[in-house]
């Protein structure tokens, strides 16, 4: 991995995928003791970042590849993200997706054309085993969710922006945190910024109990988590770092941050009170801890990068309920 395969890949994008806009609310920056900026990227195509590395991963295979079709596994976003970009290239997809996996998530990507596999994680089922043995018999591409050069280049694309954004608003030095799962985002953002805005800093967030990424950078080592699930921060959760994005990460990245569920759904409620934003709880992990971990963040400027939209609409409907009123509560 290297930036020229991030440079390479933003230009395949271009005319493809959405720039989209690093948000401020001055509501934000007093609940955080700091200026916070949103990389809005719930706001790309099929509702998260996901699309960058789908459409990277799609673009860079040769046509008879193409043709033949494309498999990948996923609780949903990285699944909508190769559906969409494998329909605008004319390529067969089959998505292999757990059986809790949100309703929405489901519907979203057989809407996009994919065949969907559903499979049983919590009763042992391995995403991997099931995608490998259909990719073999249909000799198909299977586009792993994040330990993917071209996944990592892809959503990389996100960090060359980030850069460019941070510079036009006079952001030089900040710590940027990132909703991390296996990491391909954090990673390919991470290269992007030691290329373009080396005083811009990743940091991962993750939930609790599901918080890998941090504890493996703590321990210099790849630790896993213990529970295959259990979180609402469904688009996150995974068995432990990515092999090829730990080593970008702990080369680059500064310390984890780790936020609950409770907190990612104010975060929710905050994004959608103060910035007309819809996130799914997954993808506002990075907000909360800007938000409420500010004793761990560092400097006048933070950027958390809101990453996924694609929420369950009764659960975006309790959210409002339980957390709707708290802005006001609270004075902000």
């Amino acid at each position: 991995m290297n930036i020229e395969m991030i440079r390479a890949a933003a230009a395949r994008l271009t005319g493809h995928a959405r720039r989209t806009p690093l948000l401020s609310s001055p509501f934000l920056d007093e609940i955080a003791g700091r200026r916070v900026w949103v990389k809005a990227e719930s706001l790309q195509h099929t509702g998260s970042f996901k699309f960058r590395g789908g459409w990277s991963a799609l673009s860079a295979l040769g046509d008879e590849a193409r043709r033949r079709g494309v498999i990948a596994y996923s609780s949903g976003n990285h699944a909508q993200g190769v559906a969409a970009a494998a329909r605008e290239h004319g390529a067969p997809a089959v998505i292999v997706m757990p059986q809790d996996a949100p309703a929405v998530k489901i519907a979203n990507t057989r809407a996009l054309g994919a065949e969907v596999v559903l499979y049983d994680r919590v009763g042992g089922d391995s995403r991997e085993a099931i995608g490998g043995a259909i990719a073999a018999e249909r000799e198909l591409t299977l586009i792993k969710p994040y330990d993917e050069p071209q996944v990592i280049a892809g959503q990389g694309t996100a960090g060359l922006e980030i850069a460019a954004q941070a510079a036009e608003v006079g952001v030089r030095r900040a710590d940027v945190l990132v909703c991390c799962g296996g990491g391909g985002l954090s990673a390919g953002i991470a290269l992007a910024l030691e290329a373009e805005a080396p005083e811009l800093r990743v940091r991962t967030a993750e939930p609790e109990g599901f918080d890998d990424t941090a504890r493996s950078l703590r321990a210099g080592r790849m630790v896993a988590n213990e529970a295959p699930s259990g979180s609402l921060c469904d688009a996150i959760l995974t068995p432990e770092p990515g092999a090829l994005t730990f080593p970008i990460l702990r080369r680059l990245a500064g310390p984890g941050l780790c936020v609950s569920d409770d907190e990612a759904l104010r975060a929710m409620a905050l994004a959608f009170a103060r910035l007309g934003l819809v996130l799914e709880p997954g993808g506002a992990v990075a907000l909360a801890a800007a938000l409420l971990r500010r004793d761990e963040i560092e400097g006048d400027d933070v950027i958390a990068v809101a990453t996924g939209a694609n929420v369950d609409p009764a659960l975006y409907a309790r959210m409002l309920h339980t957390h709707g009123q708290s802005p006001a509560r609270t004075g902000h």
